[in-house]
């Protein structure tokens, strides 16, 4: 019984630290969005804020997943990256067909998500 519990626990500090990760990307991208509005500025920038909002969100996602956890912090923050940008992916597919016309992005996106999580897993 003891372990089914452990699961359970372990199963919402996943979904919580997804959503967290989420709601940070959101706020994150909602502020680029209001200062690409407000303010001319270049498609560098942008570029520049959303891998900020990829690195960030995930570095905390890493943190709360690697507070919650006794071992292996680090390997927690590398599954909930992966699990960050896994959800990005299948959602990109299902929004746009032509995901990978660009791998060579996924792939770099994959790395800073699998990377942010494990950074906070490993600061926790």
């Amino acid at each position: 019984m003891d372990k089914a519990i452990q699961k359970n626990t372990k199963v919402f500090v996943i979904i919580r630290s997804l959503l967290t990760s989420y709601i940070i990307t959101t706020i994150i991208l909602l502020l680029l969005a209001l200062f690409v509005y407000k303010m001319d500025v270049s498609n560098s920038v942008v570029k520049i804020g959303v891998i900020i909002s990829y690195i960030l969100s995930n570095l905390v996602g890493g943190f709360i997943i690697g507070k919650n956890v006794e071992q292996k912090k680090y390997l927690w923050g590398i599954l909930m990256g992966v699990l960050y940008f896994l959800i990005i992916l299948i959602v990109s597919i299902m929004v746009s067909k032509a995901v990978f016309a660009h791998v060579g992005s996924a792939v770099t996106v994959f790395f800073m998500c699998t990377l942010g999580g494990m950074l906070g897993g490993m600061i926790s």
